[in-house]
C-alpha cells in the first residue's frame, strides 16, 4: 500500500461501447461474454444495475461514427472480427439504465465534427433531465475517414487541429444555450396567471461564427447541471489545449507512466492560463484488471482469457486508429512511425521502443491500458501505486467480458478499495457532484463556460 497520506477516493469509471468488441478483441467468443446482446435494452440495464450495486462512479461509453477501413482498404476485416462494427447509438439507452439506477453516471462519446450544436445541446439537455444530472459529455473531434464520406461527404476527415477548432467553437455555442440562453427562474409554472415561463428570462444567444451560425434562444429549460460534465480524450498539444480550456473529466493513456503525468501536468498548467484552478481538472487513465480471490486464480483466469485474443481484430483498430494499413507489414516487424492525421499519440507511444504488432494488440493489456492480475491486495497496491507515479484521480477500467469483468471487479476489488477509503462513499446529487464531491451541480466560476452566462445576461 502506498505511504503517501490519505488521497482523495478514486474515480472509478467502466469503460465500453456499443458493439461487440471495443478492445477487447476475440473475446466475443468466450461463453461467459454477453457482448453480443448488445442492442438489447435488458444487456445495457442489467449492466448498469451492476455498476450501481458494486461502487462504480460512471459508465463511460465510447462511439465511433464510421466502419473501420483502414485494414486491408475495407470493412470486411472489422465486419468479421466485430470490431466496432456493428455500433449503435450510446444515447439512446441512457435513460433506461437512469431508470433503472440511483447513482451511476454516464459518459457518453459525441463528435463535435458531424453533430449539430443547437440540436446536440437539446439531447444532453434532455438526458440530464432524465437522469437527474447525472450525464457527461466525451468531446471528440472524429478521426475515421469513413465518417467523414458518409456524413459531410468528404474524401477525407477534415485536418487534425481545425477538427479542434471547429470543436472549441462548437463548446461556445452549446455553452451560451446551456448557460445563458434561459435565465433562472425563466420557468415560474403560474397557474393563476397561465403563465409557464416568463419569456423576459429566455433570450436568443445570437452567435455568428466561423463555423456556426445559431441566432435563437435554446429549446430546454435548464437542466440539473446546465452543461453535462465535460470528459476530454485528446492527447496531441491541440487536444491538450483543449481539455486545459474546457474538459473537466480528462483521459489520458499511454504505456509510459512518466508520459501519463507530463500530460496531466501539461493540461492542468494549461487549466491555470484559462484561468482556472489545477484542481478543476481530474484525470483517469486505462486499465485491464483481472482480479480474483488470490493471485493463482488471477493468473489462471487471465491465461484462459487470452486464449480467445485476436490478432487480426486487433490490427483492424489500430489501422482505423492511426490511419495506416497494416494488413501487409509483418506482425513481428518493430513498429515504425507514420504521419498521418488520425490519433497522432497511439504510434507516439511505441516510439523508439521496438515493439512489434504481435506485442502491442496480440495480447491482453494494451489498448485498454497495462493489465493488473492479482488478488483483491495486490491489485489495490499496484492501483495505488501508479496512481502516484502517474498523478491520476482514477481509472477507466476496460472490459475482458461483460458482465464478467466488471462482476469480478465490484465483488473482489472495490470492497479492497472501500476498506482503504478509495472509494467514493457519498452519492452526491449530481454526476459533477461526484467527481467533484466539494463542488456544486453547475459549471465553477473559474470555467470558461460559466462567463457565458453573464455576457448574455449583460446584451439584454
Amino acid at each position: 500500500m502506498s505511504g503517501r497520506g490519505a488521497r482523495a477516493p478514486f474515480v472509478l469509471s467502466a469503460f465500453t461501447m456499443s458493439t461487440v468488441s471495443h478492445g477487447n478483441f476475440g473475446l466475443w467468443r468466450h461463453p461467459e461474454d454477453r457482448t453480443a446482446q448488445y442492442t438489447t435494452l435488458n444487456y445495457w440495464v442489467d449492466l448498469a444495475r451492476l455498476l450501481d450495486a458494486g461502487g462504480f462512479d460512471l459508465l463511460f461509453i465510447a462511439d465511433a461514427v464510421g466502419q473501420l477501413d483502414v485494414f486491408g482498404g475495407n470493412a470486411d476485416a472489422a465486419l468479421t472480427h466485430a470490431v466496432q462494427t456493428p455500433v449503435t447509438d450510446p444515447l439512446l439507452v441512457v435513460s433506461a439504465m437512469a431508470a433503472a439506477t440511483e447513482r451511476l453516471g454516464f459518459g457518453i462519446t459525441v463528435s463535435t465534427t458531424y453533430e449539430s450544436p443547437y440540436l446536440l445541446a437539446r439531447k444532453f439537455s434532455t438526458l440530464d433531465h432524465l437522469t437527474g444530472g447525472r450525464i457527461g459529455w466525451n468531446v471528440v473531434t472524429s478521426l475515421l475517414d469513413s465518417a467523414a464520406r458518409n456524413i459531410i461527404g468528404r474524401d477525407r476527415q477534415i485536418p487534425h487541429d481545425e477538427r479542434y477548432a471547429i470543436a472549441q467553437e462548437f463548446l461556445e455555442v452549446t455553452y451560451k444555450l446551456w448557460e445563458g440562453s434561459w435565465e433562472d427562474g425563466a420557468v415560474v409554472r403560474d397557474v393563476a396567471r397561465g403563465v409557464f415561463t416568463d419569456p423576459t428570462k429566455v433570450h436568443p444567444i445570437g452567435h455568428e461564427g466561423t463555423y456556426f451560425s445559431v441566432p435563437g434562444a435554446h429549446l430546454v429549460e435548464p437542466s440539473p447541471q446546465r452543461t453535462p460534465v465535460l470528459f476530454q480524450a485528446g492527447s496531441s498539444p491541440a487536444g491538450r489545449e483543449f481539455a486545459g480550456r474546457n474538459a473537466e473529466l480528462v483521459f489520458v493513456s499511454d504505456p509510459r507512466p512518466d508520459v501519463v503525468r507530463a500530460r496531466v501536468e501539461d493540461v492542468r498548467r494549461r487549466a491555470v492560463q484559462h484561468g482556472r484552478s489545477p484542481e478543476s481538472v481530474r484525470f483517469l487513465t486505462s486499465v485491464e484488471i483481472v482480479v480474483d480471490s488470490t493471485k493463482r486464480a488471477a493468473r489462471a483466469k487471465a491465461d484462459a482469457l487470452s486464449r480467445y485474443t485476436d490478432l487480426e481484430g486487433g490490427l483492424v483498430l489500430l489501422s482505423a486508429l492511426t490511419g495506416v494499413d497494416w494488413s501487409t507489414y509483418g506482425v513481428d516487424r518493430p513498429i515504425e512511425q507514420f504521419d498521418t492525421d488520425a490519433c497522432r499519440s497511439i504510434l507516439a507511444t511505441v516510439d523508439n521502443q521496438h515493439i512489434t504488432l504481435r506485442d502491442y494488440v496480440g495480447n491482453l493489456g494494451g489498448f485498454g491500458g497495462p493489465l493488473f492480475v492479482g488478488d483483491p491486495s495486490s491489485v489495490a497496491d499496484v492501483l495505488e501505486a501508479y496512481a502516484d507515479r502517474t498523478g491520476v484521480d482514477g481509472f477507466n477500467i476496460a472490459y475482458h467480458l461483460t458482465p464478467g469483468s466488471f462482476a469480478d471487479v465490484a465483488e473482489y476489488l472495490v470492497p479492497e478499495l472501500r476498506r482503504r477509503g478509495l472509494t467514493n462513499s457519498e452519492s452526491g446529487e449530481t454526476l459533477r457532484q461526484r467527481i467533484f464531491p466539494r463542488g456544486t451541480a453547475l459549471l465553477p466560476a473559474d470555467h470558461p463556460g460559466a462567463g457565458f452566462r453573464k455576457r448574455i445576461s449583460a446584451i439584454r
